[in-house]
């Protein structure tokens, strides 16, 4: 039997699926012939079915690093569903140690197919000298643009996954995301150190999601139509804001309509948030208000509308919780509220500075040891904050005078207080320009007369060809107005340029009179084709 019907057999006995999407044979047989691959899919489409049924092909463990507990149990009922009780288990700070020990002796002994790790279990040396002695012949990286600093979602425990994967002997690799951008793609490819990867690109457009943005002038007429929007709406469906007190609130103002409403947010007690999950699962509840918190891992195909009360802090992120309605196919809606000046609110949510002292105090620590040190060694050396530790030797790492290795992190030799202060505020000041770049894009998306469904492929590198028919642009005309001035000219989309003073840069966007073009240092800018064309600015590669 070949390749490609073992495949399908595999896919249709065990998980059901009669036929495979486009795209994921393509990457279950690079995985399987042994290359990297990273797969940019978005939300819904079977990014998971790709190491699901390239593991049953292979030999040995598939060690998969997933970010939330309560998504990897999820992960863990589905597999056992298909594949029998004990086929996957998960290792995490959840389960006693006693339960743990049993998980690594079921995979040890071939009973188990696939263990599930959170990023941080991945810098403990233990757990890292016991996923070496297993044979692992595939790691899987999900939610992967969490490795990037231009992803919507940077976690630093992520930057030591790819010193973690050379530890272990550096199997194949597959990396997911639902949110992988050019300049995200390149940094998950680069972080993990994948070696020659197919990069599959695929299942962004939508088009049953009518998309659209409804501005306002004032803070209370925002709120009116934030509830307007959502009671009037095909049920069920989620609500996203910014804040934890506004899911409580309009949770309430929702109740008091007779709707069967829940906020959700990361400061809920542990009990409460999987209650609330599973509750919307479901259909035991009629609509869901949440911060960002809420939805990775809700697969709920009959979800009819995502309505925003604020702006997210990227397109990335937007995307993605508008990609949780119209999973099965059936008409839904996404709506923006809008408000130019609920830009400054996320400017507030960016990443602050870390104090000098601490720095210095953490510098001075790593380089009067001997070897790499973990962030919890130094914690507890300083007496300091884990959280704070762990972001200084992150920006350490990025500003690469450190490196994460399988045991911490270690110095490029030694470092003066000065160099480390610098190198830090390197990062941070990175960090800032890519905050406000994201911001710059997802106010392109509110403000934008041109097709709303084309500006959000294209931002994916995906051509649209025509106004997709299908937003408020379209409903009102100016999409196709807009849609006959676009002229190309020189440029095309996803072309590598150089500006002479921002260095390489990648096209993301061309319109009548712009040109939005992504540099590495200083993220997304949009330059008028005029001053590009008169002053020279780019050069094509």
């Amino acid at each position: 039997m070949d390749l490609n019907d073992r495949m399908q057999r595999i896919a249709e006995e065990r998980f059901g699926w009669r036929a495979l999407k486009p795209g994921q044979a393509e990457a279950i047989r690079a995985v399987v012939g042994g290359r990297d691959t990273l797969v940019v899919m978005p939300t819904g489409y079977g990014k998971s079915a790709v190491y699901q049924v390239a593991a049953h092909l292979l030999d040995g463990p598939t060690l998969v690093v997933s970010p939330l507990i309560a998504l990897q149990a999820d992960q863990v009922r589905h597999l056992e569903a298909a594949s029998g009780d004990g086929a996957a288990v998960a290792v995490n700070s959840a389960h006693s140690a006693a339960a743990n020990e049993r998980a690594w002796q079921s995979v040890a002994g071939g009973e188990a197919e696939f263990v599930f790790l959170a990023p941080e279990q991945l810098a403990k040396p233990e757990v890292v000298e016991e996923i070496a002695g297993l044979g692992v012949s595939l790691v899987v990286v999900d939610e992967a643009h969490c490795v990037s600093s231009w992803g919507h979602d940077f976690r630093p425990d992520y930057l030591r996954l790819g010193a973690a994967i050379d530890a272990i002997g550096r199997p194949r690799v597959i990396a997911l995301t639902a949110t992988g951008s050019a300049p995200v793609r390149e940094e998950i490819i680069e972080r993990l150190g994948l070696r020659e990867p197919l990069v599959l690109v695929g299942g962004f457009d939508r088009p049953n999601i009518h998309l659209a943005v409804e501005r306002h002038e004032s803070e209370a007429d925002k709120e009116r139509a934030v509830l307007e929007s959502a009671l009037g709406a095909e049920k069920p469906g989620l609500v996203y804001v910014a804040t934890r007190a506004d899911t409580e609130r309009f949770a309430e103002r929702f109740r008091e309509e007779g709707l069967r409403a829940a906020a959700y947010h990361g400061g809920m007690a542990a009990r409460a948030r999987p209650e609330t999950h599973e509750a919307f699962l479901a259909d035991g509840l009629d609509l869901v208000v949440a911060t960002s918190a809420f939805g990775m891992g809700v697969d709920k195909p009959n979800v009819r509308f995502i309505v925003h009360g604020d702006v997210t802090e990227s397109i990335d992120a937007y995307y993605q919780e508008v990609g949780r309605s119209g999973r099965d196919g059936a008409p839904s809606t996404a709506t923006l509220h809008y408000r130019a000046e609920d830009l400054g609110l996320r400017t507030f949510f960016a990443s602050g500075r870390p104090r000098e002292d601490r720095v210095i105090a953490v510098a001075a620590a790593l380089s009067a040891g001997d070897g790499p040190r973990s962030g919890r060694e130094l914690a507890a050396e300083l007496d300091l904050p884990a959280r704070a530790v762990t972001a200084i030797l992150n920006a350490l790492v990025e500003a690469q005078v450190a490196t994460a290795v399988d045991d911490g992190v270690e110095l490029h030799g030694r470092i003066d207080p000065e160099t480390a202060l610098a190198a830090v505020d390197e990062v941070v000041d990175r960090r800032r320009r890519i905050d406000e770049s994201r911001l710059a894009m997802i106010r392109g998306y509110a403000e934008t007369p041109r097709c709303r469904r084309a500006f959000l492929l294209e931002y994916f590198g995906v051509e649209a060809a025509e106004p997709c028919g299908n937003c408020d642009t379209c409903d009102r005309g100016s999409a196709f107005e807009h849609h006959d001035e676009t002229v190309e000219g020189a440029y095309r989309l996803d072309q590598a340029v150089r500006h002479r003073e921002w260095g390489d840069g990648r096209v993301m966007s061309i319109e009548s009179d712009r040109i939005t073009v992504f540099f590495g240092e200083e993220g997304y800018r949009v330059l008028s084709l005029d001053a590009v064309r008169d002053g020279g600015l780019l050069t094509t590669a």
